[in-house]
């Protein structure tokens, strides 16, 4: 509401200007009756029908700009709010997606967050009917005390019975959006995962596990409609029921004489008018009742806590590459010690793939450990600021994704402005996937590069990671869905690129390991040898095991 205050106030003051006029035109008919039919007065008529001439007018012009004013307000605070969310889930800090799928993010980053925007422009008609109903309750104080105090008792009690039939409907609501969220992140899991559920064999679980998802959204969906129509009716029967009563005492006042024809004519014209606002009030109620429960999950995104703290330093400049772990324990990881040298090739073998998930994150900054630290040149990594240890350390996992686009913007994505990718192409052996494709390297690649074999999407992507040129390069298991020969090809290629920069390889590929100045093999969460390569076959039982089987 504050950032859209000037939208507010110029549609509240226009819109309010629209139903003052909508109140005065029974008013105006009424004086036109008494003066210019009941007394013949002909003047009088064309004084009254050129009035109303004006106030048709001015009303029009007051709803067409007030509306346009709620309705930007409205796009503009569900944008707002929808790039604030985007923010928060894209922090460096993290946090925001734990137990939520990405589709259960996205509803909430466009339908929640366009049902809590709507907030101003309910706000807004809201005070057009309260306006309304002023206008009306004064003109009727002054043609008749009764109907005027009838009006002025009778809204707020309507108003108190609409907010408490709305009730039902915020709470189904609110499950209406979680069941629909759920829904969403369920379908987009089961499209990003579709090629691997085919080979499988799982479509049927899969669909049976989306029919079930789908089918309690459907049935929230129901209840919270149903909700809604029952608010609906009884609104709509109150309100029927208190303009009869205003249109019953008016005319019993007006057969025993004491309102004149034109102010019967009056008083119901606006018992009748006021079906406008009433009905205006029970929407605006309906409308905060979901956007209080869009607002409770769009606040718990918000205020989600961060995965790691957000520190404030920045690397030393230039970055050297230094890396030493002391006593790491994160995960299933158990007091790791590790020391890695500036421009060091370490291979680093995990026999548990957990403690290869939990250092990477520790690496990449995704979780901070829960004893001891990972220092980059001498500092720990939990006094950086999250974005900037990622641009000194870049960890490429092993199922990145790639963009939609060619084969050439996604790696020159990462790459500095004006480097040059071939390089980058030829160490990963994606110069061969280019080679191979129809339109070379500028061939379009899907979403997710799902038009590309897993080979192809390996290359593409290390060849990514290899274009940033950051200082210290973290890859996991880069090569896994390539044959020997290009296998050994990436392993020469990313030595002979990354010269002089720090290179940690996760992996159990023999030919990326026997490219590395040395090897470490992590047991149990725990650093169980730190060797050359051809040292760790020869001497280690569980290396051979990991390594060779």
């Amino acid at each position: 509401m504050a950032g859209e205050r000037r939208d507010v106030v110029v549609g509240a003051a226009l819109g309010a200007g629209h139903q003052a006029g909508e109140a005065l035109v029974p008013v105006l008919i009424g004086v036109v009756i008494d003066r210019g039919v009941a007394r013949g007065d002909g003047s009088g008529l064309l004084i009254g029908l050129a009035a109303l001439g004006l106030v048709y007018t001015a009303l029009s012009v007051g709803f067409r700009f007030g509306a346009r004013a709620g309705e930007r307000a409205a796009e503009t605070a569900a944008h707002r709010l929808r790039t604030r969310l985007v923010g928060r889930i894209l922090a460096p800090e993290g946090g925001a997606d734990r137990g939520r799928l990405s589709g259960e993010l996205t509803n909430i980053a466009t339908q929640d967050a366009k049902r809590v925007g709507a907030v101003t422009m309910a706000l807004i008609i809201g005070i057009w009917a309260l306006i309304g109903l002023l206008v009306a309750a004064v003109v009727l104080l002054r043609i008749s005390l009764p109907l005027g105090l009838l009006v002025l008792l009778g809204t707020p009690l309507l108003l108190w019975a609409g907010h408490l039939v709305s009730k039902p409907l915020e709470r189904r609501s609110e499950a209406e959006q979680e069941r629909a969220a759920h829904a969403s992140g369920v379908a987009a899991d089961i499209v990003a995962g579709l090629r691997v559920l085919k080979g499988i064999g799982a479509e049927p679980a899969a669909v049976a596990r989306y029919r079930g998802t789908s089918r309690d959204s459907l049935t929230a969906t129901l209840r919270a409609a149903r909700a809604h129509a029952w608010q609906n009716g009884i609104v709509l029967t109150l309100t029927g029921a208190f303009i009869a009563l205003v249109a019953l005492i008016g005319g019993r006042l007006a057969i025993r004489g004491d309102i004149s024809l034109g102010e019967l004519v009056s008083a119901v014209g606006l018992a009748l008018f006021l079906l406008g606002p009433l009905s205006e009030i029970s929407w605006v109620n309906a409308e905060l009742a979901q956007a209080r429960a869009s607002a409770g999950r769009i606040a718990a995104v918000l205020a989600a806590d961060h995965a790691v703290l957000p520190g404030s330093g920045t690397p030393r400049h230039p970055v050297e590459g230094r890396i030493r772990l002391r006593s790491v324990g994160y995960g299933t990881l158990r007091d790791v010690d590790l020391r890695i040298e500036p421009g060091t090739v370490l291979g680093v073998v995990a026999t548990d793939p957990a403690d290869a998930r939990a250092l990477l994150g520790c690496l990449g900054r995704h979780a901070d450990p829960d004893s001891g630290a990972v220092e980059l040149d001498a500092t720990p990594l939990t006094d950086l600021d999250p974005a900037a240890v990622r641009g000194a350390i870049l960890v490429a996992e092993h199922d990145a994704d790639l963009f939609e686009g060619t084969l050439t913007g996604n790696v020159r994505a990462a790459a500095p402005p004006g480097a040059d990718i071939g390089p980058a192409l030829a160490a990963s052996g994606a110069d061969d996937v280019a080679d191979a494709l129809p339109q070379g390297a500028d061939t379009p690649v899907t979403e997710r590069g799902r038009s590309l074999s897993g080979g192809q999407r390996q290359r593409v992507a290390l060849a990514r990671a290899l274009a940033a040129d950051a200082p210290v390069l973290v890859v996991h298991d880069p090569a896994t869905a390539v044959d020997a020969v290009t296998e050994a090809r990436i392993a020469t290629g990313v030595r002979d690129i990354r010269r002089g920069r720090t290179t940690i390889m996760v992996t159990t590929s023999p030919a990326l390991l026997a490219v590395a100045d040395r090897v470490v093999l992590i047991e149990n969460g725990r650093v169980a040898a730190d060797a050359t390569h051809a040292e760790l076959v020869r001497d280690r039982v569980g290396y051979r095991t990991a390594v060779l089987s």
